[in-house]
């Protein structure tokens, strides 16, 4: 019965789509004027609904067989920006080519986004925020659902844009605002050009393929200055790619090879020089370095507090100074993963892509997150926890931290206010939907 229902969801998405491309709002309300003089007017002997239903009707007929006389050709080139952020509003660009020796005007571009139409299994194991509250029916069969999996797979709502009139072989420029509404890829599968008939009612389309991804980095709220903890600490064995910043890779002296220096540390011009190899040293090095640890363990969709934590790890991540200091963001998803940011190692927008991907973990207790972070324990100044409840075992991990002498600083966020009540008040307590009003209080 589910499959039906799923099938069912399918086609009358497919419809509506289909309709509100092809129609334009004088030829959707035409529709709705003919499906109602079709049912008043059944009765010809008492009504004239009979008559309205041939005009709508007629105007309907006249206005597709006009819109079938549309034979252009168009290139289109999408200008898109490296990143957009979610909720704010980002500008791109659509490049309109005129292939025809005619100059085509009245024309509307409907930039086409990937079919966000969820799978039957997506659809089966997904649960909408809110889902328990609706009544039998409706958690059922699932419709609700299905809207709420369509609008997040979707990510943008992409408006209308009229095309200015093209000349014969030449180009015209649209701009396109739009507001991603959710972090990841908002994928881009083709550019459609419509033109309506006389009338208004119906539009001729012509479509240019155009695959393309915009990356949409999660929301970041502004925070005050945080202390974070900790001090140097040494790194073992160094690290290869930091920048010349304080005392990291400080060259120290030249010596002769040993077995198992790396080759990176010959000086080539000493080894020419005396006939045998020579290696460049350095000094230790001292540098702070921070754990950002992001709790992934939740429900199967993650709901709004799992997105608010992400947003709030991006958050801290931008806020972070990594050009004095590294910063680890750890977490577990399919694996334990460790990205670095800071002092040449890497980027911060680096960083940031990785948080826009970050899906919850449902295959993996939380003692996945303890062992990757204690792995780390003895290279680290200090960890910057953002969790998504407080239980035992991610009391357990705290208290773990703290006694190996890793000061940690821990953010909660949870769905609500009653959530909010079991954490301690030495732990930074935020509501999902209220974070930036809860770390303007810190």
């Amino acid at each position: 019965m589910r499959r039906l229902w799923w099938r069912w969801f399918r086609s009358v998405s497919s419809f509506q789509y289909r309709a509100g491309r092809r129609l334009t709002r004088g030829g959707l309300l035409a529709l709705g004027v003919l499906g109602a003089a079709g049912v008043v007017g059944l009765d010809t002997n008492r009504t004239v609904g009979y008559q309205v239903f041939t005009l709508a009707g007629a105007l309907l007929a006249i206005s597709v067989l006009a819109s079938l006389r549309f034979r252009a050709s168009f290139t289109a080139r999408r200008i898109l920006p490296r990143y957009a952020s979610a909720g704010e509003p980002v500008t791109y660009r659509v490049v309109i080519g005129n292939a025809t020796r005619r100059r085509q005007a009245g024309l509307v571009l409907l930039d086409d986004l990937a079919d966000p139409r969820p799978s039957f299994d997506e659809w089966v194991g997904a649960r909408e925020p809110g889902e328990e509250r609706r009544n039998w029916f409706d958690r059922a069969v699932g419709y609700p659902r299905w809207m709420w999996l369509v609008a997040r797979n979707q990510g943008a709502a992409i408006p209308r844009r009229p095309v200015p009139p093209i000349p014969a072989g030449g180009e015209a420029e649209v701009e396109i605002e739009i507001r991603p509404t959710r972090r990841g890829r908002v994928a881009f599968r083709s550019v459609t050009i419509a033109r309506p008939d006389p009338f208004g009612l119906v539009q001729a389309l012509v479509t240019v393929p155009a695959p393309q991804a915009l990356l949409v980095l999660p929301r970041r709220y502004p925070l005050p200055d945080i202390a974070l903890p900790g001090t140097r600490r040494y790194q073992p064995g160094g690290v290869a790619l930091a920048t010349s910043v304080g005392d990291s890779e400080e060259f120290a002296a030249l010596r002769d090879y040993r077995p198992g220096d790396p080759l990176r540390r010959i000086h080539w011009k000493s080894w020419a020089r005396v006939g045998q190899p020579v290696v460049k040293e350095y000094q230790d090095e001292f540098f702070v370095r921070h754990a950002l640890v992001l709790d992934t363990f939740c429900a199967a969709d993650g709901g709004e507090a799992f997105e608010e934590a992400v947003s709030l790890a991006a958050s801290i991540a931008v806020a972070i100074d990594t050009q004095e200091s590294l910063l680890d963001l750890m977490f577990v998803g399919p694996e334990a993963y460790c990205f670095t940011a800071g002092r040449g190692l890497g980027h911060l927008d680096r960083m940031l892509e990785v948080l826009a991907g970050v899906r919850p973990c449902r295959d993996k207790p939380f003692r996945a997150l303890h062992r990757a972070v204690l792995e780390r324990h003895d290279a680290l100044s200090g960890c910057v926890a953002v969790l998504l409840g407080w239980d035992a075992p991610r009391r357990e991990l705290v208290r773990h931290l703290e006694a190996l002498g890793t000061p940690t600083r821990v953010f909660v966020v949870v769905a609500d206010e009653a959530a909010a009540a079991d954490v301690p008040a030495g732990v930074h307590r935020l509501v999902a939907g209220r974070v930036r009003e809860g770390l303007a209080r810190l």
